[in-house]
């Protein structure tokens, strides 16, 4: 069972934004596909696969393009992804790949023990610089600076947690350039999920003017007239979406 070079089961366990979470044993080489839609239950509610993340918060992140990949040790090593310990963490087209980035490097900077320098140091700057591109702030020489600093922490950290570290990092600047991109050039978050890149507004032809929206609104950011589509003041607005929430006509969208 399995394949040539890498034998047997494995257990993944099996989250995230899927119909089935818990762990799955599976003979390996058993593609993504089959794990996430046969097994999983596919994407809920409607969304879109977008990525995978294996192999915890060092793994790398698998993108739709790569859903019928062979699960085994050498072909996800080759997609700049690892098997670890077999978490699997499935992401729909909500996911902000740049924030996902972000969540894991939170995890390494707080695990590193900080005997060599390039981890101490070196991780706490890749997670710098992308609360500086998710705040809205980033530059394109940031995103070079991003790729050079993951690969210097490869070859110069100690342990295997600095060299796997930039993984998530290097993974999605890989498969999803355009969504950092989007936030260093347009400063637009496209999935809509970094708060200092998004907006909230009202579509003029779905709003009923039943002031529920601006009843809600702890800021009094929202304003208008009983049965007349009401407006959004985006710089009063504190974005915490209670207007969006309560919105039973979905004329509220976040872009």
């Amino acid at each position: 069972m399995g394949t040539e070079k890498s034998k047997g089961t494995k257990v993944f366990a099996l989250g995230g934004k899927i119909e089935h979470t818990g762990l799955v044993e599976v003979p390996m080489g058993t593609t993504l596909r089959e794990i996430v839609e046969e097994i999983g239950g596919g994407v809920p509610d409607g969304h879109t696969f977008k990525a995978a993340q294996t192999g915890g918060p060092s793994g790398g992140c698998i993108p739709a393009s790569q859903l019928d990949i062979k699960m085994d040790f050498d072909n996800l090593i080759e997609i700049g992804a690892m098997m670890g310990s077999g978490g699997l963490i499935v992401m729909d087209d909500t996911t902000c790949m740049v924030d996902i980035a972000k969540f894991f490097l939170e995890f390494t900077v707080d695990e590193s023990c900080g005997k060599c320098t390039p981890c101490r140091i070196g991780t706490r700057r890749l997670l710098e610089t992308l609360e500086k591109i998710t705040n809205g702030n980033g530059t394109m020489e940031d995103l070079d600076r991003l790729e050079e600093l993951c690969y210097y922490l490869k070859e110069n950290s100690l342990c295997a947690l600095g060299q796997t570290a930039p993984n998530p990092v290097l993974s999605t600047l890989h498969y999803f350039r355009d969504e950092y991109l989007a936030h260093v050039v347009d400063h637009r978050c496209p999935a809509g999920v970094c708060k200092a890149l998004t907006n909230y507004y009202i579509l003029e032809d779905k709003c009923r003017g039943c002031t529920l929206c601006a009843r809600n609104c702890p800021a009094d950011a929202i304003t208008g007239s009983v049965k007349v589509p009401h407006v959004i003041n985006t710089a009063k607005c504190i974005k915490c979406g209670a207007c969006m929430e309560k919105c039973k006509f979905n004329a509220i969208v976040k872009r």
